[in-house]
């Protein structure tokens, strides 16, 4: 419904006002109030109703239609009114827009007061009654524009602020956030137990008193607090002044050598005692201080002449206290040379000790080896830094402990060795050998060495389904490897020099914590028979090396 207003009559518009008052008063009668209060869709609190609010900016599901949309702020209607020439506005914006730019409509400048305005409920509930998208970010929910205010309230992808940081977060981030990335976050320092906030921290372990610091000296750990006594006193390197300093010594040394510096300058030190007291003597009109620094001169290394001067008790005493510690070094000069050949006499009893603690682990060695009973197991650990070595074409060679094939028995080992990428017929291969060792049985075997010897690199995966890789060798008698040493271990080997491929470690846990496990399993000729019954067949080997 469109009315038309006459300027030059005033009379008439108090009339229709009124009329529309009515009218607005009488269209409110018995409508329900549905209005809500929604967020401008940047995550910040709703707010109350005020005269100045703009309409719903929010994204709905599907798109607003036009007629919903409020002319001026192009959001949807917020208290929707209608005005008598027919068009609709948010409360707010339209008496905004009657108050700063004069009674009007603003889309077809009719005339319109304040009081011409009435409630459109009818298009406030189809309003609310819309479908909206949460704006909350990583929300994917939907609902009425009546309930948005509700979820906002319990949506966890609203923003809320961190109370240690101050910060924006998620609400389902703010937890984590809170426990384990916040530069405010309360930790606890290990070594004084004393409470921060996380970005504090650095800077307390810098000057924390029960913290563990290393002498910049000797290396040696300690806590902080106990630092500065260490250097004064007990840090065997830390630089030291010589005792003799006030009487013009000017060496300074590692404490540790103090000692020896004491003992080689005895006569210079008393020769500056001498001076400085024969100065004091000669300059009595006219004190030197004591502990002033005398400088010292090469002279004081011959013999200080016996200038005249009147004697007195002064001087007496200082002489009587030159010969008492003249007297007292001579003793401890005694004392040190004592010290020291004691020191060389334990010296040589220490040498005996570790040799016979040498011969014993070598026994204790042996003895471990004669359990063996023929079955050994290598375990090879900081197997990727012997890969890394390989890749680095840096030769990679090792041998195992030796072990007996019974008792009495053959003492054997096991040599690895990686082959390197650029190796001819057998770059990036293990190969695995088995060399004959001088043993305590020698003597009561028979030789050369003959039987049958299975090599296993064992699979470490859990469960019954392991799969070893193993070969079986039968010894070749007319060889020099199993003939019987000359040295220590036979130099010649007899093994495969294509045992397994590199590439096949990766097929099975065959490298289980940074360890290979290779299994050897010795049957000498009193055993063949055995062997044979369990059906293993002897591949053919890459010969002795």
């Amino acid at each position: 419904m469109s009315l038309l207003y006459s300027d030059n009559s005033c009379g008439a518009r108090d009339l229709e006002s009124g009329c529309w008052a009515a009218m607005a008063s009488a269209c409110s009668v018995g409508v329900k109030d549905d209005s809500v209060s929604v967020s401008s869709g940047t995550g910040n609190p709703p707010s109350s109703f005020t005269e100045e609010t703009q309409g719903y900016d929010v994204e709905f599901d599907p798109p607003l239609e036009s007629k919903y949309e409020c002319p001026i702020c192009l959001m949807a209607l917020r208290e929707a009114v209608q005005t008598p020439c027919g068009h609709r506005f948010c409360k707010g914006c339209i008496v905004k827009s009657i108050r700063d730019a004069g009674h009007k409509c603003p889309v077809d400048n009719e005339i319109l007061l304040e009081n011409q305005l009435f409630p459109d409920n009818f298009a406030k509930r189809e309003i609310l009654s819309l479908m909206v998208k949460c704006p909350n970010k990583g929300c994917s929910m939907k609902m009425e524009l009546r309930h948005l205010e509700d979820h906002q309230s319990q949506c966890d992808f609203s923003t809320v602020e961190c109370p240690q940081c101050q910060g924006a977060f998620q609400k389902n981030h703010l937890k984590e956030h809170m426990t384990q990335e916040c530069p405010r976050r309360q930790v606890c320092c290990p070594n004084c137990a004393t409470s921060m906030a996380y970005e504090d921290k650095e800077l307390h372990d810098q000057t924390c008193p029960l913290a563990n610091v290393f002498c910049e000296y000797c290396n040696t750990v300690l806590i902080r607090e106990q630092m500065p006594n260490h250097y004064d006193n007990d840090c065997p390197t830390a630089p030291v002044p010589c005792f003799y300093s006030a009487f013009g010594c000017p060496e300074k040394m590692q404490r540790n050598e103090l000692a020896r510096h004491m003992q080689e300058f005895t006569q210079v030190h008393m020769r500056m005692m001498a001076q400085s007291f024969q100065n004091i003597s000669v300059t009595a009109t006219n004190p030197v201080p004591f502990i002033n620094g005398l400088p010292f001169e090469p002279s004081l290394f011959s013999p200080v002449p016996h200038a005249p001067y009147d004697c007195n008790p002064e001087v007496e005493n200082f002489r009587e206290t030159i010969q008492q510690l003249e007297g007292r070094l001579v003793r401890q000069d005694h004392q040190i040379r004592e010290l020291i050949a004691k020191m060389e006499t334990q010296n040589t009893h220490v040498a005996e000790l570790k040799r016979t603690i040498r011969n014993l682990e070598g026994k204790i060695t042996e003895m471990e080896a004669q359990q063996c009973n023929g079955i050994y197991i290598w375990k090879i650990e900081n197997f990727s830094g012997l890969q890394k070595a390989q890749e680095e074409e840096r030769p990679v060679v090792m041998h195992s402990p030796g072990f007996y094939t019974g008792k009495p028995g053959y003492k054997l080992c096991l040599r690895l060795h990686i082959q390197l990428p650029n190796a001819q017929r057998c770059a990036n291969f293990i190969s695995l050998f088995v060399h004959t060792m001088q043993g305590e049985y020698d003597s009561h075997l028979p030789w050369p060495f003959q039987g049958v010897i299975r090599l296993s690199i064992l699979d470490q995966s859990e469960g019954p389904e392991r799969q070893n890789h193993e070969e079986v060798m039968e010894a070749k008698p007319e060889l020099l490897a199993f003939q019987r040493p000359t040295v220590h271990r036979n130099p010649k080997g007899f093994g495969y020099v294509t045992f397994m491929h590199l590439q096949t470690l990766k097929q099975r846990t065959f490298v289980k914590d940074d360890t290979l496990l290779v299994r050897c399993e010795v049957l000498t000729r009193l055993d063949l028979n055995s062997l044979r019954r369990e059906g293993f067949q002897a591949r053919s080997t890459d010969g002795a090396m």
